[in-house]
């Protein structure tokens, strides 16, 4: 690594020049996958946890608050920050304070999807007990969670 750069817990944004215009395509943040599990694995198993475990990281991160078919209100202690929106019928229109976006989900049964707006991508998951399976469409992949 170069001297004076530091790593990262998730990717730079990539930069894209397309004649005088610049444009940066942003990666889902590690932070925005696992409040989205927790949630999502909230609502679906009906547990009230206080952590995640992300597989990714090989490690827990710790979350309080409440999540229910009618609303959110977590707080992530690593990101020091809240997430937090309604909603009406299983879907939820959430906004993550740390990154100052909006994120859409919608629950059906043992399954949820969804829209990042700060990365502009889908996602979709599972979960099964307390295990949450999050497909990112940006990143092309499944990441494992579990409450």
């Amino acid at each position: 690594m170069a001297p004076g750069l530091r790593s990262a817990t998730y990717a730079a944004p990539v930069k894209l020049m397309l004649g005088r215009n610049t444009f940066y395509e942003e990666h889902m943040k590690p932070h925005t996958r696992r409040a989205i599990a927790f949630i999502a694995g909230s609502i679906i198993t009906g547990k009230n946890s206080s952590s995640v475990y992300d597989y990714s990281e090989s490690k827990h991160f710790m979350f309080s608050g409440e999540a229910t078919l009618e609303h959110v209100n977590i707080y992530d202690y690593g990101e020091k920050c809240h997430v937090s929106g309604s909603g009406s019928s299983s879907s939820f229109s959430l906004f993550h304070y740390g990154n100052s976006k909006h994120i859409q989900l919608s629950i059906q049964g043992t399954s949820f999807n969804g829209f990042d707006y700060e990365t502009n991508k889908h996602f979709n998951g599972t979960v099964s007990g307390g295990r949450i399976s999050l497909y990112d469409y940006e990143e092309g992949k499944h990441f494992n969670f579990s409450l």
